[in-house]
């Protein structure tokens, strides 16, 4: 297993990825963004992990924020943003390798915590994250009302 910062040679498989992890009519959107990381990653990190045969298998993106994050005390935090591990490679510490990356790279930028968010009904997600040593802080309900009368 190889994992390595994502260049211009991962953009199509990072973008099938990508539209795996967030389903919808997303593409275009989706591909202007991954230019955008690839020319000018700015506080972000992308990884991409690759099988023995050169397939990739895996990505994770990571970024420094610098607002508040739930549960965390300091700032800027490493934030993991999206995950995803092709169905076919699950379960072999794909993610948990993917992570680390991500984390050594947060450590690099001066970060002293990591964190992530998962619906509160993905429990398959808040299983990972439980798994790669994250601890749930918080649950949270956001809330809108709008103030055009309607």
């Amino acid at each position: 297993m190889n994992i390595a910062r994502a260049t211009a040679e991962d953009a199509d498989a990072w973008l099938a990825m990508r539209l795996a992890l967030w389903p919808g009519d997303r593409r275009d959107e989706f591909a202007a963004e991954i230019s955008r990381l690839l020319a000018d990653p700015g506080d972000t990190v992308t990884f991409i992990a690759r099988d023995d045969a050169g397939e990739a298998v895996g990505f994770v993106e990571g970024a420094l924020r610098h607002d508040y994050v739930n549960g965390c005390e300091t700032s800027p935090v490493a934030f993991l943003e999206g995950i995803y591990t092709a169905p076919a490679n699950r379960r072999q510490g794909i993610a948990r390798l993917m992570v680390e990356a991500v984390a050594d790279w947060g450590r690099q930028q001066g970060c002293t915590e990591f964190a992530s968010d998962a619906s509160t009904e993905n429990l398959a997600s808040q299983q990972m994250h439980r798994s790669l040593g994250f601890a749930e802080t918080q649950r949270v309900v956001y809330f809108r009302k709008t103030l055009n009368g309607e």
